[in-house]
């Protein structure tokens, strides 16, 4: 079973081989990685098309590749996904479908860790959509300063700032803190350690359901 990997960023490689490795080691995995897609989305302040259509192009050449699904690691680029699942015979997952449907399974409300400020407003909507009528609610704190950190190769900080933020979430009361970012999947530990609810992460979750997709 082949699956392609798409990345808009070198930090989401890690962790989403470190997912496979835990809860599907036998599948065989491609990487296929364009960092100026992140640079270029934060710059544009929106998804333009011109970011939509190379979000589709990388499908393609991972479908030219074999692959058997698609996974996407960078949560900046919703719409573009859904619109490749729409039109692909293969699966197709946007990062974090998986991981809203385990947080929503917990109850009703959600808390979400953030460190790619472009990523929160289309995030938020996608979790509302999925939501439906449950009545759950996500709240979100966004910690740059932890992605500026993990990008100089500081994991501790990037780690501490996050499980800071994660004990806010924690006095207010949460039945689930989601990690938005794949690359916040290093920081579930020392989240874990400052919150009574559980810990998702966004490469976990989505492995899994892979796996349940295709197997």
């Amino acid at each position: 079973m082949r699956i392609a990997l798409v990345h808009a960023v070198p930090m989401a490689m890690a962790p989403v081989a470190a997912a496979f490795d835990a809860f599907w080691p036998e599948a065989e995995r491609i990487n296929l990685l364009d960092d100026s897609l992140s640079v270029d989305r934060q710059r544009a302040g929106a998804l333009t098309p011109a970011i939509a259509a190379r979000i589709a192009a990388l499908a393609e050449y991972a479908k030219a590749c074999s692959a058997n699904g698609i996974l996407y690691t960078c949560s900046a680029f919703g719409e573009a996904i859904e619109a490749v699942a729409r039109a692909s015979a293969i699966p197709v997952l946007k990062p974090n479908e998986a991981m809203f449907d385990e947080a929503l399974a917990t109850g009703r409300r959600i808390a979400m860790l953030a460190t790619f400020p472009p990523s929160v407003a289309g995030m938020e909507a996608e979790f509302r959509a999925q939501a439906g009528a449950s009545g759950a609610a996500v709240t979100t704190i966004c910690v740059p300063d932890a992605m500026s950190a993990a990008q100089c190769g500081d994991m501790a900080t990037h780690n501490a700032l996050l499980a800071e933020a994660a004990r806010r979430l924690d006095a207010q009361g949460c039945d689930a803190v989601m990690l938005a970012q794949f690359s916040m999947a290093p920081a579930r530990d020392a989240v874990q350690a400052a919150v009574r609810c559980s810990v998702l992460t966004s490469p976990g979750s989505a492995v899994r359901k892979l796996k349940r997709l295709l197997s």
